[in-house]
């Protein structure tokens, strides 16, 4: 009866938190915090302790998932340099810096400790920095950065971390633990795709959303376990399955089936990421009470010295760091346009001569997909810039979260000061969450960084439903010549279509064509169909685009969001009218 009066009153304060915060126009996680830590001191509280591998090992995984699903692989793969220098290299630059600067302050606890805290607070969560940012109007490419970095860098900080920890028992390499790393990264990979294409597959066998939701929902897990048994990065499985499954969902999956999900999913990670953050508010008190029981000669306020003095140098670092980061993004613009002319000379050349008779037909798609590719990357880096007010604010967006404190906990029972290391990462994390958190909104009406050029967006938007909307006529026009169905009801058709022809017909025609469709046996069942068809046709249009790579992220996710509106409201039409 307990656990289920704390369980309703813990969904009901975290509803009532986001509620109020966003009345406030602030991101929910600082504010669980703040009143998780409030209410730790409160006399009858009660104390709610989690079981830290529970936290990484149960909560994480579909977090993960839940982000790495809505990542669009297309920015993924374009900015994955950046992603990748923030999520490896700044994680053991800093792993490193913390190390050093700890052992220099608490000497007698060993390298080993020292830098396993220092992989503990390295990684960032994203959450707080992207749930402001969407607020403000922060570019997408900025978005997908601190997105990517906080996919990826958990699992980067856990493989730390457990080389430091298998250090403290014995003797590890530098060679070893870079040995590991390359292990644990390439097992993942794979165990990650495979099971991000096998979940794709078997749920596209399913017509049921509600067996697909309950399939998705063990869909992390099933990446994490095995990667973990072959002593991998369960974490990076995950990031890879997601990344898979949200690529290939709209070819293979039905509309209400992916939206049932999507819905299902924000709610679940909602409240896993909202309890997170107030349970870890709620575990300061508990974290002081067993730091004092274990003083070791030291006490709460050279801890707290000691928190905060970490605190500033991973921020430092990360400035330090973001510095050459955007120096190396402006470089890749500048090189996409030296070799923008190459591009279009290739294009022509490809418009030009009949490659027909030198390659397969097979081989000249790929080919012309390859350079079509290459120049929607050059224009996505020439138009989606990343400049020094971008920098500022990626540089400010290193708060660390709950994942932070879960791993501390999960040091070993016999390291030395563990209880004080675990109240240094409670510091780091949630001076960091609030400091940086809380100014964020500041930082960024500071610099005044433009977000995406809205009529740049309106005119991509336009062209992709421009396309789309060929791609539908064309079908129809193929219909209407094997004769599959009568002219009224190809007209009606064209009429109730989503994405209309440009020359869509006057409202007495559309009045015509409803009254020759009355008319029409089954006319219901070819209609239907035929709606389908269009729907399909448009689907492929935005999936070779997609392809292409020739439209950002924002514009396709807009057209596809509404092409799953109209395709499933057709398929539970059809689903009533054949029971």
């Amino acid at each position: 009866m307990e656990v289920t009066l704390i369980a309703v009153v813990g969904v009901a304060s975290i509803v009532a938190v986001a509620a109020f915060s966003q009345r406030l126009g602030l991101a929910a996680p600082l504010s669980l915090v703040v009143v998780g830590i409030a209410l730790s001191f409160v006399p009858g509280v009660p104390v709610v302790q989690l079981d830290p591998e529970w936290v990484l090992a149960g909560v994480l995984p579909p977090l993960l998932y839940s982000s790495a699903v809505n990542m669009p692989a297309q920015d993924f793969r374009r900015d994955i340099k950046a992603i990748g220098g923030l999520a490896v290299l700044l994680v053991a630059v800093s792993t490193l810096g913390a190390g050093w600067l700890l052992h220099v302050l608490m000497p007698d606890i060993g390298w080993p400790a020292a830098f396993a805290l220092g992989a503990v607070i390295s990684p960032t969560d994203a959450v707080a920095a992207t749930s402001v940012g969407r607020k403000l109007g922060l570019p997408s490419r900025l978005l997908t950065l601190l997105e990517g970095e906080g996919l990826v860098n958990d699992a980067s900080a856990l493989v730390l971390l457990r080389s430091a920890v298998a250090a403290m028992a014995g003797a590890v390499s530098l060679w070893g633990v870079a040995g590991q790393f390359v292990f644990s990264v390439a097992v993942a990979v794979v165990v990650g795709v495979v099971v991000g294409l096998v979940n794709v597959r078997v749920r596209a066998l399913l017509d049921d959303t509600v067996l697909n939701t309950a399939i998705s929902f063990v869909v992390p897990f099933v990446a994490y376990v095995p990667a973990e048994e072959f002593d991998a990065s369960g974490v990076l499985a995950v990031v890879v399955c997601g990344l898979v499954t949200g690529h290939l969902s709209p070819r293979l999956l039905r509309a209400q089936d992916r939206i049932g999900e999507a819905m299902n999913w924000r709610t679940l990670a909602f409240l896993l990421e909202s309890s997170i953050f107030l349970l870890m508010g709620l575990g300061l008190k508990t974290l002081l009470d067993e730091a004092h029981a274990h003083d070791n000669g030291l006490g709460a306020g050279r801890v707290i010295l000691y928190g905060l003095a970490l605190t500033g140098l991973v921020i430092v670092v990360r400035m330090v760091f973001v510095v050459p980061l955007v120096a190396l993004v402006r470089r890749d613009a500048r090189r996409a346009a030296a070799s923008k002319p190459l591009i279009e000379r290739m294009q022509e050349r490809l418009d030009t001569f009949d490659l027909s008779e030198r390659f397969t037909p097979r081989k000249k798609a790929h080919i012309e997909r390859r350079v079509q590719r290459t120049s929607a990357d050059i224009d996505f880096r020439l138009t989606e810039t990343l400049g020094w007010q971008g920098g500022v604010v990626l540089a400010w967006s290193g708060m660390r979260g709950a994942i932070t404190v879960a791993a501390a906990q999960t040091l070993p029972e016999d390291t030395e000061y563990r209880a004080q290391l675990i109240v240094i990462a409670f510091v780091v994390a949630v001076t960091t969450l609030l400091l940086q958190g809380l100014t964020l909104p500041a930082v960024i009406r500071t610099v005044r960084i433009p977000g995406d050029d809205p009529q740049r967006l309106r005119e991509e938007y336009g062209r992709l439903v421009t396309e789309m909307s060929d791609a539908a006529v064309a079908s129809l026009d193929e219909a209407a010549q094997t004769g599959d169905a009568p002219p009224a009801l190809l007209d009606r058709v064209r009429q109730d279509s989503l994405i209309r022809p440009r020359d869509a017909d006057s409202d007495e025609d559309r009045e015509k064509a409803a009254a020759a469709f009355r008319g029409i046996d089954d006319a219901h069942l070819v209609y239907l169909r035929l709606r389908l068809q269009v729907v399909a046709a448009e689907r492929d249009a935005l999936l070779a685009a997609r392809t292409r790579g020739s439209y950002s992220s924002r514009a396709l996710q807009g057209a596809q969001h509404v092409l799953d509106l109209e395709e499933a409201r057709l398929e539970q039409f059809g689903d009533r009218f054949e029971d």
